[in-house]
Formats: C-alpha cells, structure tokens, sequence
C-alpha cells in the first residue's frame, strides 16, 4: 500500500543553531494544525504511517507524531495481526505491536501484502499464521503477568489508601499559608529546601492541551504551602484562571532544561497558544536570569525517600497497655519514615503502634537495661526468618548530660505535657531518676498506686517544664485532682506538700528559629490515635511550644507539641508519601453527646464526636492489695498484675465532657481518694533535638 501522505522535511539536528544560552528549548516546536510528520519503529525505517486528519494538532518530536487516540484508554491493536489487547503489554515503546515477531514481520517484504489482506478482511497468509502463533502465547503471558502486577498495586493501595483531601483549594479559599518544608527537618528534603521558592520556573505537565501524549510548558510558583504549590503557566502573566496546585516533589516536575536534554516536548498551552508567533523568542527572553530548580532536585527527592528501618527489624518501644515499661516490637510497615511496629508475642499481628522512627518512643534492643528502665521480657522464643535487631545509629540520640553534679532528684515538682489528655500541662512529679539522663514522671492526683501510668523523658525533653512556665507564659496549668486552693500557687503547693521544684538550670531552654507562625497550616499526628496523620493549624506558640489544633475539631482536642517533633508533616507529606490524610470533621458528619460509649472505629477516619479515644492503651490496677511493686532495674520475668474484667470511669480530661461517658464504676485505691480512670492511648513524646536559640525561664515565687 502507498502512502499517499506527503513528509514534512526534517532539518538535521547539525543544522539547528541553538540561539540560547540555555540549551532548554531543543525539545520544542510549535504545534501545527496542517504539518505532518512519519513514525518509525525500532526495526525499520520503511514503515506505512497512518493517514492523520489535518484537523488534528500534531507534535513533532524526533521523527515521531502524537496525535489523539482512536481507540479506548489503555488498549491497542496491533499493527500487524490486528490482535487487540492491553496497551502496556505490547512491544517496543510505541506499543504498536503485539511481539518481537510482529515487529520484524512487519518490516518483512511480505508486511504490505498482510496488512492490505487484513484491510480488505481476507485471512492472513501461511507465514502470517504461523508468526501470530507465538504472539498469542506471549500475548497472554503478558496480559497475566499485568494482570498479577495490578493486583499486587491494588493491595499495596488497599494498605494505605492515596490521599483523598486536596490541600489547594482548601489553602485558597482560606487564604492561609502553609508551614514551609524547611521548618520540618526530619521531613524529606527538609534540609534541603533552600532553593524552592516564589518566582522559581519549571518545566511541568501541559493540562491545558487537547494532544493524547504527555507535553510540557513552563510553569513559575506563585505561592508555596508546604511541598504544594500554585503553578501558573508562562505566558498567562496576570490571569489567574488556570492556576493550579502541584505537588513539588512528583516525578512530572523537573527543572528547565529537563525536556531539552530528555527529548521531550515543550507546547504552549491551547488558551495562549496563538497569543505569540514566535514562542521561542519569547521564552528565551522571559527565562534569561530566571532562577530554577536544580539539576538533581528529581534525585534528592528520592534519595530522601529511602529509610533505615526495614521490615521485621527488632526494637524496643513503650507498652500501650502499661506507661512504665517497653516491649520488644518488629517492624512491619515503613511509611516515610512512619513505622508501624508490631509486638512480637502478638500472634495475629494486630497488636501494634505507630510512630516516627525519630521517636522517643522507641530504642535500640538492649536500651530499657542500661539505663534501668522497666522493660517486659518476650515470652517469644522462636524467631521470625529475616529478622534482625536495628542498628543503635538508626534511632534519635540524646543531648548526653552529667548527672555527678546538681541534678534531678526523687519528689522534686515541675510541670509536664500531660500524656493522657496533650491539650493539658500539669503539675508533676519526678518519680525516679534512670541512667543517661532520663526521668520516670507522674502527674500529680492522677497516678496508679504502683506507678504502672508513670512515663520516661528526657531532662532534655521539651515536654517538661519548669515550675511557673505555664504562670509566665499565660498558659492554663491543670492542678492535682482534689487540690482545692485554686488557681494553684506554687509557693503554696510547694509548702503544702513539702517538696521542692527542680532547678531551672537542668532544663532544656534552647529555643530554635523554628519558622513556625500562628495560623500555619500542616499536617499532624493526633497523638492520642497515633495511626492518624490529619489536617491541622498553629494556632499558638510559645518558645518552642506549638498548640496544634485539628481543623474542624474543638479547641479541647488540641495538643501541645514541641517544634521539632517528628510528628509534625508539611502540607502535601501523605500525598508524597502515600499516607492517608484525614480531612477536616466537618460540621455535618458530627454525633451529638452521647450518653454510653462509643464503640471503636473500624476504619482509619473521624466519625462522630471526638469524645473518646478509641485505641485502648491501658488501664490502671484497681486494687493493691497483696501484690508486690514491681522494680524499675532492667529486665523483669513477671509482668505487672493483670486487670480485673470490671472497669472504672473514665478519667475526666480538663475542658471535657468524658464524664458523660462513663462506664460501671469502680474503686480505686489512690492517696485515700476516689480517682476516675480512663481508656487512653499513650501519646508521642516530643523530640529532643538540641536547637541553637536560648529562652527565658524563671520561677516567680511570693513570699
């Protein structure tokens, strides 16, 4: 069959004079409505091309054309059999052929007389037959092999679903900001985020294009929120209609040079298309000087990408079911650097946690005995195939201290995050000092007779303060359960209870340039469900101290977090990441008070009133009669007491209504007092980064 098509001359690539410095414009040619162009295939250069209705925009790119499909998304025919299958199981990277013998069938001297039988619907000849032989059976083998692939993707997806809440319009309707990349160091590309920035150009998928194949154009940020940005293609100056928000870190976004020196093409979008002649000359003047990303931004974004811990690696992480100790855990998911760790004597692993592998939460195997903290034995004796301890140098280190000097000592009060309820800060207690510098705290009027809802920080944790911190900062401090001379005084307390306030000096007053403002928008764990990543916003900060409130959410759910935990995300982290976002509660999809407690979700988002927590994380003895206090020093055969089936009330949290949920009452024996009880989940402690600043404490003491 003859082409009846006319080629259009192709200049030779020695004869292209690059007329710019940049050598960013080779991949460009402006689309044409009436110019037509060959394809050739791998094998041969005498290939029959389609007739291409002149209606039709074509790209010209190498010698290949890229017009609209004619068949259905996904699917191909090929060229030579006329076997339909699935497009990305067919050969070579035009996909125009079933297999390797169709390919060089076609450019047999018997393709012209096969392709016009088939045409004219008379059966192929014997040696067709015989070479559609093989083409089937690889066919189908591949078609199984994509099939078995896209299965494996749908479970992977099924894990952790993709992103569903779309940060763009969210940001643009409240005219908010998002936190920059740059003040999350433990985020990807947090240290390295210094030449992203308003006014920088790029070269981005063209959505505004009626071409079937993937284009490029220019793009220049006009607004940064996180990894997000709003993108406006060159040549829209001051019109704003198609703005568009884009991830900065997904593979379709490159520095400009990138289609240049990768063969790909550059074309304007169809609203500004006829705006310029000669876009060569226009883009080459607007682009002198510009700043752009660097050449290896694609590269370091996946290099920041890769993470230490693998699957099945052995750590030791505290007990959600007891405060006071660890409990060796494998790891079974890493999620950017999120670990989903698994108890190791959970048979169905189900019994697990989540955290940041920054965490304090969890420690090198052998870390609970040196330092004499309470730790559970496994009862597990044997050991997973391809499991392995990680590595120490794996894990957050510490600001090492000298403890030989003035130091922290039993009894001695401050004040501390509340684990139980992170929207409070309390009074507390130092209930025993450990090696390395850490600390057994109790929150004063709340604690188990045994200590069992004790917790560890370090003296360098942010999440511990002073005594008059909160007095200073204008902060609520919550005061024991029963304390009755309110607002708590500490020169009172301090003399009623006769104890001492630990010096201001031990504690970590370093305040770094965090970039951190009130109404910044992030991405944050809600650390009383540890599992959640969800939409949330700065709404107040002290020193290093950030409340974080979840949008949608009352303010008595906020948390008091520290600046550089590693539970704080910027905008756009799942997405990049694949961690599921949980969106804002929204007024309609709430529950009103309720009288009996809720049952616990059953999938990874918000329903109904955040009341109560749904992750049971423990619950405190009930009766110390008879039973021995366990020890803190190294590793124990016994566990702590098991719990009785009766359960007590829920442990109100300040500025709640958990009282309203209570369950069948119980007794606890505590300093000869009636106290509540609650399912809680253990929270995340902050990180306990060092930082370069310096910060104003003191003690305001009355005579």
């Amino acid at each position: 069959m003859e082409d009846t098509r006319d080629l259009a001359e192709r200049t030779p690539r020695s004869e292209r004079k690059r007329r710019d410095s940049f050598g960013m414009f080779d991949g460009y040619d402006s689309c044409s409505e009436e110019s037509t162009s060959s394809s050739s295939s791998e094998d041969s250069e005498d290939e029959v091309v389609p007739t291409i209705p002149a209606s039709l925009p074509i790209i010209k790119n190498n010698g290949q054309v890229y017009t609209y499909p004619d068949g259905k998304a996904g699917m191909a025919t090929c060229e030579m059999c006329g076997m339909v299958g699935v497009r990305d199981a067919f050969y070579s990277k035009t996909k125009r052929f079933c297999s390797v013998s169709c390919s060089r069938s076609y450019s047999s001297n018997s393709k012209k007389a096969s392709i016009l039988a088939r045409l004219q619907g008379k059966p192929p000849t014997k040696k067709a037959k015989v070479l559609q032989k093989q083409p089937l059976m690889a066919k189908l083998a591949a078609y199984a092999q994509y099939q078995a692939s896209q299965q494996i993707l749908a479970k992977s997806k099924a894990v952790v679903p993709a992103e569903t809440f779309d940060w763009g319009p969210y940001i643009s309707s409240n005219n908010t900001l998002g936190a920059p990349v740059s003040c999350f160091k433990h985020a990807p590309m947090g240290t390295c985020w210094a030449e992203v920035e308003e006014g920088v150009r790029l070269e981005v998928l063209n959505s505004d294009t009626n071409l079937s194949t993937k284009v490029y154009w220019i793009a220049e940020i006009i607004k940064l929120a996180g990894f997000k940005a709003l993108l406006r293609y060159e040549g829209f100056d001051n019109d704003t209609s198609k703005d568009f928000w884009s991830n900065m870190c997904v593979p379709e976004v490159h520095p400009v040079g990138w289609c240049a020196s990768s063969g790909k093409p550059l074309v304007p979008p169809k609203s500004i298309q006829h705006k310029y002649s000669n876009w060569k000359a226009v883009l080459v003047k607007r682009l002198t000087g510009a700043k752009t990303l660097p050449l290896d931004f694609n590269a370091k974004v996946q290099e920041n990408l890769q993470f230490p811990f693998k699957r099945l690696m052995r750590v030791e992480v505290v007990d959600k079911n007891y405060l006071c100790r660890t409990r060796v855990a494998l790891v079974e998911q890493v999620i950017g650097g999120r670990l989903r760790l698994v108890y190791e004597e959970s048979q169905d692993r189900t019994d697990d946690f989540w955290c940041h592998m920054y965490s304090p939460l969890i420690h090198n195997i052998g870390w609970s005995r040196s330092i004499g903290h309470r730790f559970k034995r496994s009862d597990v004796t044997k050991k997973i195939e391809g499991q392995a301890d990680a590595p120490s140098q794996f894990f957050h280190k510490v600001k090492d201290v000298d403890q030989n000097g003035e130091w922290f000592k039993d009894g001695m009060k401050l004040e501390a995050i509340d684990p139980l309820n992170l929207s409070a800060i309390c009074v507390a207690t130092v209930r025993k000092v450990l090696a390395d510098g850490y600390l057994m705290i109790g929150i004063d009027g709340s604690e188990a007779v045994d200590g069992s809802d004790w917790f560890c920080y370090h003296s360098h944790s942010p999440s511990i303060f002073p005594s008059g911190f909160c007095e200073i900062n204008n902060i609520e401090l919550t005061p024991p359960r029963g304390y009755t001379k309110l607002p708590i005084k500490w020169f009172d307390y301090l003399r009623d209870t006769g104890s001492i306030a630990a010096p201001v000096k031990l504690f970590n007053q370093d305040v770094p340039n965090h970039g951190f403002r009130p109404g910044m928008k992030l991405e944050a764990v809600d650390l009383m469900e540890p599992r959640l990543v969800c939409v949330a916003t700065v709404t107040r900060i002290v020193h290093r101290l950030l409340r974080i409130h979840f949008d949608g959410w009352e303010d008595e759910y906020d948390q008091w977090v520290d600046c550089e935990s590693p539970d704080l995300y910027p905008v756009g982290w799942c997405q990049l990441t694949g961690y599921h976002l949980q969106p804002p509660a929204s007024q309609t999809n709430r529950e009103p008070p309720q009288s009996v407690p809720k049952q616990k979700k059953k999938a990874q988002q918000y329903k109904g009133q955040k009341k109560k927590r749904k992750i049971p994380v423990g619950r405190r003895p009930f009766s110390q009669t008879g039973r021995r206090r366990s020890s803190f020093s190294g590793d124990e055969e016994q566990s702590p007491p098991p719990y009785p089936a009766a359960q007590g009330p829920t442990r109100p949290r300040p500025r709640t209504h958990l009282h309203q949920t209570h369950k069948a009452e119980s007794l606890l024996r505590m300093k000869e007092e009636t106290a509540e009880v609650d399912e809680f989940t253990f929270s995340q402690g902050t990180s306990d980064q060092e930082s370069n600043g310096s910060g104003s404490y003191y003690i305001k003491q009355e005579p």
